[in-house]
């Protein structure tokens, strides 16, 4: 699978698995970023649908 951009910050998401006392796959920031930029594809979609070129909280 081609390398995805990062969208998340993978520090922060390992200090926060790690309060939830469990560790982070080397591959769980990757897969993250694809499901963040899938939820956005998603509300730009809906934005696009409603005639607006803002997404807002509800496109989500």
């Amino acid at each position: 699978m081609p390398k995805v951009e990062m969208l998340v910050v993978k520090s922060k998401v390992r200090e926060y698995a790690k309060k939830k006392k469990v560790n982070l796959g080397g591959d769980a920031a990757e897969a993250l970023s694809r499901e963040v930029m899938r939820l956005v594809d998603r509300a730009v979609e809906r934005a696009k649908a409603n005639r607006r070129s803002t997404v807002k909280g509800r496109d989500i």
